[in-house]
């Protein structure tokens, strides 16, 4: 009896290394497979970046400043000036950061805090419906229901009728919207109960709770989806293409435009030499516009984060 309860002892002694052999073995597995994966994200980025930056620097080197402010993009001339495209881009993603933020935030509120549960349901579910939808749909709609609208202003301003910067706007704002509403309605809800049930407590009303004590905890949330909004604005193309009318001259709000985006698809096909090079050139200076941004709206989420603390 003595024996065989030891050699049942030394078999499960046996069996729990084995065990323990084989997790440790997965576990290595596991961790080289993640830290694969980390990597090849970073030399993604990093190829994407290096790929980027030395295709479209010699354009930038060629003709210097002349590319960044020049006014006129000839390509046929040997003209390539995209400070019209730029101007048309910072201006169009502003415009429509103007109008979607508030009525995101607003409807977040709504959605998060004053809906009933049924409704809120409802309408969330539409929103991802809206977050869903491909960009030529949007642009589609635009060209048939914002562009026509906006005819009859430009006839009344005695403009031809077309394309504009402000159709640009629009359908920009109407695409990041779903983006905005989602994102803030996540941090509302993330506030924590205790925080509002403080503010009435002290005697503040419903809205005044919602807007003086859940809004300014959900700030860094708030601003993470005007982040995501500010980069869709910025890097959207196929819309754009088929509202802003795509005239490489400065920006006016009933005029047409081109922004940064819409030009190297509408050209890419028939480019070449330097001409393609400048195309490259273009891919840069959005990519690094939208770094700037985002870089940006970052700090200003941690320097709202440390104000907080």
């Amino acid at each position: 009896m003595t024996s065989s309860a030891a050699a049942d002892a030394a078999k499960e002694g046996f069996s729990i290394r084995q065990r323990r052999r084989s997790g440790q073995a997965l576990e290595g597995a596991m961790h080289c497979v993640f830290l694969v994966c980390g990597l090849s994200a970073v030399a993604s980025v990093a190829f994407i970046c290096i790929h980027v930056a030395v295709s479209g620097w010699p354009i930038i080197a060629k003709y210097g400043l002349d590319f960044l402010l020049g006014q006129s993009w000839n390509p046929g001339n040997s003209q390539f000036g995209v400070l019209p495209m730029i101007t048309a881009s910072v201006a169009a993603t502003a415009a429509a950061m103007v109008v979607a933020l508030p009525s995101g935030v607003l409807a977040a509120v709504f959605l998060a805090k004053i809906a009933p549960d049924r409704v809120s349901a409802v309408l969330r579910t539409f929103v991802d419906l809206l977050s869903g939808i491909p960009s030529v749909v949007y642009g589609l709609l635009g060209a048939i229901l914002i562009v026509p609208k906006i005819f009859k202003i430009q006839s009344a301003a005695g403009l031809p009728a077309g394309g504009s910067l402000l159709a640009a706007a629009i359908m920009l704002a109407i695409m990041i919207l779903p983006t905005i509403i989602s994102v803030s309605e996540t941090a509302l809800r993330a506030v924590p109960k205790q925080y509002e049930d403080a503010s009435l407590a002290l005697g503040a009303t419903k809205l005044q709770c919602v807007f003086k004590t859940t809004i300014p905890a959900a700030k860094s949330g708030i601003t993470a989806g005007m982040a995501l909004g500010i980069g869709r604005a910025a890097g959207e193309a196929m819309a754009v293409m088929m509202v802003a009318g795509n005239a490489a001259i400065m920006p006016s709000l009933l005029k047409p435009a081109r922004l940064l985006t819409a030009s190297i698809p509408i050209e890419w096909a028939y480019s070449s030499g330097v001409h393609r090079e400048a195309l490259y050139g273009i891919g840069l200076v959005l990519f690094v516009f939208i770094m700037a941004l985002n870089i940006t709206v970052r700090r200003i989420m941690k320097k709202g984060a440390g104000q907080g603390e």
